[in-house]
């Protein structure tokens, strides 16, 4: 059954594998224990930082594949992207694979966007095993959005942290759970915040118009899920997502994770307003979510991670933040 932009998959694919890698503030967190590798130095033993920032992704792709015992060649296409320009942290990062490649952007919802396209791979028949990875890291997006780290600028309160790590899966036809059971494709939502320090207004209008849809599509309710999980609102963009939800008479309060309000103690590790960045949500997807739908803990996740479609050039001549969620329904059940 199809809906407008919602897809339910037929044969619900599996995600057979996943890894997540981080950094040593990442490892201080609330989720360090569920990092496969943890890198102390920031530069990944590479010469500069997005050199060191490839290696996340490497790295994340390595420990997927050895998990289930497979090759580069076992993979039929890969799905990739970052928050650096061109997305050089992939490119680079999974050169030496040789696995098929589609290149992606969706900022911070990568993750949400390559695992839909993945899944949605494997339901049609095109390929039989697919991967998705991304990462971000805090000294590359530093530099490319915001100021040379030792410019030392002011952060202010709505600010967040951007997670250094990248996280990878692997999706194929039959391998347990859990299930891809289907996709909701998000649309481009501009609210007119041009703020680049506040990224959570800006991105929480795109996730409550994607999990409102995929509800209002589905007939499901908030109370069918144990999480419905987004990707890095952190504290302000959380709080509206809520509210916004709540005006349209549907109480996620109860059940909402937000991926940039559990990686870091917010004020032990002063991160202000929580985490951001690609690997923010991608880390938290494969390192804690995706291991506990399999062991059964958790049974049915909606996972709506949320990017801002932005650049320091655009942002620099005034333009407001657009931004996008795709949502992905994660079962440790299947009704095939």
């Amino acid at each position: 059954m199809a809906y407008k932009a919602t897809k339910f998959l037929d044969t619900q694919p599996s995600v057979i594998a996943s890894a997540a890698v981080g950094g040593k503030m990442e490892s201080e967190g609330p989720l360090g224990e569920y990092f496969d590798k943890i890198n102390e130095d920031p530069y990944l033993s590479s010469d500069t930082y997005e050199q060191g920032e490839s290696q996340l992704q490497k790295q994340a792709v390595i420990h997927c594949l050895q998990k289930v015992g497979l090759k580069g060649s076992d993979i039929d296409v890969l799905f990739g992207g970052d928050l650096l320009n061109q997305c050089v942290g992939t490119t680079y990062g999974v050169r030496s694979f040789g696995i098929p490649f589609l290149g992606l952007y969706a900022a911070c919802s990568t993750m949400s966007e390559g695992l839909m396209l993945a899944s949605l791979f494997v339901d049609r028949g095109i390929s039989d095993r697919t991967m998705a990875v991304t990462s971000s890291h805090f000294c590359t997006a530093e530099r490319q959005y915001r100021f040379p780290l030792g410019y030392g600028g002011q952060r202010p309160p709505t600010s967040q942290w951007t997670v250094t790590a990248g996280g990878a899966l692997i999706v194929g036809e039959h391998g347990g759970p859990p299930y891809v059971r289907a996709c909701t494709v998000g649309k481009i939502v501009d609210m007119g915040v041009s703020d680049a320090n506040n990224m959570g207004a800006a991105m929480a209008p795109a996730a409550f118009t994607t999990v409102k849809t995929f509800f209002d599509d589905t007939g499901m309710a908030p109370s069918d899920f144990d999480c419905i999980v987004t990707g890095d609102l952190g504290k302000v963009g959380s709080r509206v997502l809520c509210e916004l939800m709540q005006r349209e008479g549907i109480d996620i309060s109860h059940n909402h994770k937000d991926c940039g309000l559990m990686m870091y103690h917010l004020q032990q590790q002063d991160v202000h307003s929580g985490a951001s960045g690609c690997g923010c949500a991608g880390s938290t997807l494969c390192g804690y979510f995706i291991p506990k739908l399999r062991s059964g803990e958790f049974r049915n996740i909606l996972f709506s991670a949320t990017g801002a479609l932005m650049s320091p050039t655009v942002s620099q001549q005034g333009e407001s933040i657009p931004s996008i969620s795709h949502l992905v329904w994660l079962s440790s059940e299947t009704t095939v």
